[in-house]
Parts: C-alpha cells; structure tokens; sequence
C-alpha cells in the first residue's frame, strides 16, 4: 500500500491499540496457510461458521484465527461501531456533510414502529407512500389502469440513474420468477440515446407507462430521457397533451417540475432526503419492482430487509453477520492488501447483483477524508465486482486460483432450485463448493505428481491455495431471502 501522510487529530484507527495490535498479529499469521490451520483444528469447519435468519454462512476459509476475530472486533469496539449504529437507528444526524439522518431502514420498518427524525415518527409517512403505491401497482397489474386510448398497459419502463435505476434493475432480475409476465419491464438510464431507442423500438406508445424517477426531477440524464419519452408518446398518440397524464408517473419531491411536466401530481410517489440514492430501493423507487413482482411479494421483500436490521442492530459482534463481513473486508484490504472482492452469485436470477453492489459499496466507502475532514492513513474501500458462477469459472478464476493478486471471494448459492431441470442443480451446487474448497487448498506439486503429470509441466498445474473466502447459503431465492442479502451488504 502506498504510504499516505498521517494528519494530526483526534485519534484515527492507525492510532488505536486494537489496531497496532493487528498490525503485530497480522506479521505473525500472513504466511500461515489454509490447510495448515484446518488441519490444527478439526472443528474450524463448523466454529467459524454461523446461522442468522435462514442464512448460513461460513467463513472458515478466510486466512483469520481466534485472535484475528477478537483483535477485530476489538477495533470495532474502540471505533465506537456500536455507537454509531444506536446513533443510526435513533434518526440522529450522523451523515455531517449534508447534515441529514441516514434512514434506509425506516423504509422497511413495521407500522407500529417508531423512528424520529427532527421530533417526528417518519414511519406513518413510510407507509402511506406504501399504501399508494400498493393501489397503484392493483391497478394497473389488474388492467384497471388504462392508457389515453383505452387500452391497457402492458409495457412499464423505468427512467432513473444511479440509485434510481441499479436497485430496481437488479430486483427485477432478481425476482423474475415471481413478476407478472404479461407485462414488459424495461429500464432506461444511460444519457446514450442507443439506451432508450433499444428500449421501446418494439412498443405500442398506447401501451406503455413510464415512471421517472428523480429525487428533484432535475437530474441532466434522467430528465433528458424523460423528455424523449414524452415526445415519442405524443408523436404516437397524436400530439395530445392529456395522454401524459395517463402514460407517466413520478418518483419525486418536485411537485412543481412534476405538474411542469404534465404529470397529476396524485401519480407522484415521494421519498425523503434522509434515503441515500444508493439505498433507495425500498422506497417509492421501488414502485417499477411492486408492479412487476406485487405488492405482498414486495412487502415480503421489506420483511427480510428489516429482520436484518434487526439483527445488525441488536446481535452481539461476534455473532453479527453484516459486522463479521465488514471486518473481515478491513483485514484484507488494510492489511493484506487486497483491493478487490469478487461476488460471485450461483444463481442466473443475481446476474445484476454484483453490479448494485459496486454503487452501494463503492459510493458509501470512496472516501479520502476522515469524518472531521483528515486525510485517511489507509486505503479505503474495495473495488467489488462479479459474475454469476459457473459463467465466472470460464472467465476470469483463472486469475483467482493462479494469479498473484489476492482477491477475496464471497460465495452465493441457494440449496434449492427455483427450476428443478435434471442434474443443474447438483452440478451447480458441486460447483460452488469445490471453487470454495480448491481456492482454499489448492493443489501441490507433490498432488500434480501423483497425477502423473510430465516434469515440466508440474509447474502450470499447482495451484497455491490459501486465498480466502466466505459462502452463503440459503434455501431459495424468495422476494424475503433478496432483503436479507442486500441488507446484509
């Protein structure tokens, strides 16, 4: 890692005892290899691993100790993790550079909830914008809704960036079993008009409903798409202004550039500036997901969210999933180096999952500065990218297995099929566990030998091992099982 010059302040996590005592315990394990530290402990298969709301991950196969985690999660302790995460829940203001509550979890919060935020419970507000948004997403599923001619729509297009099209766009796939296949759900977000020409080349304009999604309905690439669309509606539908009514809705605070556009401002669905973009998909941003999947698979989806919160906010450290993946991150990124992490899904459905994750991860972590503005000592954050397995193996394992880079892996993998077709699942599922297994323990020279490989070729066979990573297991893809992993991220 390139050296950084250490500002002055109030101590940083380069100054904490549990820090420096990291640094010691990390030069005494760095060369200690997977199989040795499996062979030492017959029971390290099932000590580093854990159970939390029908997810089970293990992660035995990181390059960690008994110490490594104590030593961890004494860092936490002494970063004032606990604190911070009370201080969350709470609606205190603890994003300081906008002075705004970071809130996501009030999305997905029960009705008898409580959650304040400048003296007021935020969470009726929550779910009011949930009821609409039900209603909206029966009416139009049912064929209720229908377009300026009379006919229903068949055809939802989503215009948002960032946050308001990555969360929706991987929901969708995600949860493609269970969304209603008679309508077309399509996405639009980059600026290129190749994206929206592609996206209704083949649709009937008195079919199709758009939803823009803007925060402040100004956004340059957004409102530039949004514009196209209400001119190919109108070219389609005979220059009449009243068609917009019928073929567009809003996500938005903007009530004045919403009725500007020509939108009834009874079709705009509002969200809160205390809901970071990257976070949003739990929010009216996700009105696209309700209609596509339904309003109780999308309330099934909330469910899973918020019984993560709840776990996070209560489990003790040593037991907390989303605490244990975090400082492990930090064990390899801050001290081995690592400045990757490969997700990588067994399940076609999260083909767009690792791509969410890079904008929830990568948006939240890119910082230079500490919180009262000093230059960081360390790297922060990892670059996090992925495909789904066993696409991946006949891509880029290669360089995992073989490579000098040390990338760690997370594993995703789902113990039941949502397409029980034949032997693809047992093939899938064998799969995933020996990348897992051969990633950890590699194979000698010695093992290649007995192969009866040639001399000369021993050497492109070994494989070294000992690079890290951790499985998740969980029984199917269900709208509840996808809240638990995204919140859990």
């Amino acid at each position: 890692m390139a050296a950084r010059k250490k500002a002055a302040g109030k101590p940083r996590k380069g100054n904490r005892q549990a820090w420096k005592d990291l640094g010691t315990h990390y030069k005494k394990i760095q060369d200690k290899h997977l199989r040795d530290l499996f062979a030492k402990d017959p029971k390290r298969g099932t000590r580093f691993a854990t159970e939390v709301l029908g997810l089970y991950f293990d992660y035995s196969k990181n390059r960690i100790t008994d110490e490594t985690v104590k030593l961890l999660i004494r860092l936490a302790g002494e970063s004032g993790l606990r604190e911070r995460i009370d201080a969350m829940f709470r609606g205190e203001k603890i994003n300081i550079t906008e002075n705004r509550a970071v809130l996501h979890v009030a999305l997905r919060a029960p009705r008898n909830a409580s959650i304040v935020v400048d003296g007021e419970n935020v969470v009726p507000k929550v779910h009011a914008v949930l009821d609409r948004m039900t209603s909206f997403a029966n009416r139009l599923r049912s064929g209720e809704w229908k377009g300026h001619t009379g006919k229903r729509i068949r055809n939802v297009i989503n215009i948002g960036i960032g946050g308001s099209d990555l969360g929706p766009v991987m929901a969708y796939e995600a949860l493609k079993y269970y969304s209603d296949r008679s309508i077309t759900f399509r996405f639009v977000s980059n600026v290129d008009g190749t994206d929206f020409a592609e996206a209704v080349r083949d649709l009937d304009t008195s079919e199709t409903l758009f939803i823009i999604s803007s925060k402040t309905f100004t956004t340059l690439e957004t409102m530039t798409n949004a514009q196209t669309a209400r001119a190919w509606l109108l070219a389609g539908l005979g220059g009449d202004e009243k068609a917009i009514a019928k073929h567009f809705v809003a996500v938005s605070t903007n009530a004045a550039e919403v009725t500007k556009f020509g939108i009834d401002t009874a079709n705009m669905f509002e969200f809160w500036d205390w809901v970071g973009g990257r976070y949003s998909m739990c929010s009216a941003i996700g009105l696209s997901t309700m209609v596509a999947i339904g309003p109780d698979n999308f309330r099934a989806m909330l469910s899973g969210f918020h019984q993560m919160d709840e776990h996070f906010r209560t489990a003790p450290f040593e037991k907390n999933l989303p605490v244990l993946m975090g400082l492990i991150a930090i064990w390899y990124n801050d001290f081995f180096g690592a400045q990757t992490v490969a997700v990588l899904p067994y399940e076609q459905y999260l083909k767009r999952f690792p791509a969410y994750l890079q904008q929830l991860t990568m948006e939240s972590n890119g910082k230079h500065v500490t919180l009262d503005g000093k230059p960081v000592a360390h790297d922060t954050g990892q670059v996090y990218w992925g495909e789904p397995g066993t696409n991946g193996q006949h891509s880029f394992y290669q360089l995992i297995h073989q490579g000098t880079r040390l990338i760690p892996c997370d594993f995703i993998a789902f113990s039941k099929p949502l397409h029980a077709l034949g032997r693809h699942h047992d093939i899938l599922i064998a799969n995933v566990c020996a990348q897992a297994e051969a990633l950890a323990f590699g194979k000698t020279a010695e093992q290649v030998e007995d192969e009866g490989t040639p001399d000369w070729l021993i050497p492109h066979r070994v494989f070294e091992g000992n690079r890290p990573s951790n499985t998740i297991l969980v029984e199917r893809l269900t709208p509840e099982a996808l809240g638990k992993l995204v919140a859990l991220y």
